[in-house]
């Protein structure tokens, strides 16, 4: 299960009302494409996170942990050695039908429901390009593609989150040893395609997710959000996503306080975290929200989430079903005190 939504209404946390498929028909939240696009072949292994490699000790142990896991890696990826488009339209139809299904059976009285969708930039920075010239041809290739995606999911009435860790993410990894201005770069580039590829998207229709990489690690070497903010605030979308739980970024929230949302976004903030089975209690998660909507400066734009989902790939998951449940319900019972004494 790598993003529970609360779709059983016998388990479902009450007052958790925004809704997501957990990417069920997905074997990870960005590899899954090379079965719906041409051009993916063969595989091999990306660079590790620079904060993982920093650390003998952790490397050492983090192996034996994954030794014994049967999971999809996103470490572990094919190359672009053909021309990359999108194969079918059906492949998102069908998973937007099902989960339609679903939600009707199981949920009917949800608020909003949302399908996920990888950045452009995840893509073309994970997976190697033997076939375009140049990165540039490449990343407009890949969101060219995406856009049936972007385009379908919203088409079938739900929202479209778009899952952007290489907004942050890609600092320790493919830019690890490289200045801040070329990383900089790179997140501006990949703006400007998802952009291109919002262009038939309402504006309020599509929520931006960052994160610096859903994993338990040293995050030691992670670019300040203060860095990457105002380049992400030029996504052309209604909602930013941003993990406020992580205990490397609970502090940034402060930032957009300073640098702050467009007039007509909403922030939803990670306040539990999706690596740990620590269940965070009520009163932690409200003032958590409190001092978020404080610095947003109006309460009635923060919505209350997960810093991201519970498992980024088939299997890959820490934290336990039974476990994740329960945060989910004190992710409801904080958000209920903070909103009673926010209103």
């Amino acid at each position: 299960m790598k993003r529970p939504a609360g779709l059983s209404r016998s388990r479902s946390p009450r007052g958790v009302d925004i809704l997501n498929n957990g990417e069920q028909p997905r074997e990870a939240f960005f590899l899954y494409v090379r079965h719906r696009m041409s051009g993916f072949k063969g595989l091999g292994t990306r660079r590790p996170p620079a904060d993982v490699t920093k650390y003998p000790a952790f490397v050492e142990q983090r192996k034996s942990l994954m030794a014994a896991k049967e999971a999809i890696n996103n470490f572990e990826v094919p190359t672009v050695t053909e021309e990359v488009r999108y194969l079918d339209p059906a492949f998102v139809a069908r998973e937007c039908d099902d989960f339609r299904r679903i939600l009707d059976a199981e949920s009917p009285q949800y608020s909003e429901a949302f399908v996920t969708a990888p950045s452009p930039g995840i893509i073309a920075a994970a997976i190697p390009n033997e076939y375009y010239d140049g990165f540039d041809p490449y990343l407009d290739a890949i969101a060219t593609a995406l856009k049936v995606e972007y385009d379908s999911i919203t088409q079938h009435g739900f929202l479209l989150q778009l899952d952007c860790p290489d907004l942050a993410l890609e600092h320790h990894v493919t830019y690890a040893d490289r200045p801040m201005s070329e990383f900089l770069g790179f997140v501006e580039k990949v703006v400007d395609a998802i952009n291109r590829s919002l262009v038939d998207v309402p504006r309020d229709q599509v929520r931006l997710h960052v994160c610096w990489g859903n994993y338990e690690g040293p995050h030691d070497m992670d670019v300040p959000l203060k860095e990457i903010l105002p380049i992400i605030l030029q996504a052309d979308v209604g909602a930013i996503v941003l993990p406020f739980a992580n205990p490397r970024h609970a502090h940034e929230y402060k930032v957009l306080a300073d640098t702050r949302l467009a007039d007509d976004q909403n922030l939803i903030a990670g306040v539990i975290d999706t690596t740990s089975n620590y269940i965070e209690h009520p009163e932690t998660i409200a003032d958590r929200i409190e001092r978020i909507a404080q610095a947003v400066g109006d309460p009635s734009r923060v919505i209350a989430g997960t810093d991201c989902g519970f498992d980024t790939s088939a299997g890959m998951g820490k934290v336990a079903e039974d476990v994740v449940w329960a945060k989910l319900r004190a992710l409801a019972d904080g958000a209920k005190l903070a909103s009673e004494r926010l209103f």
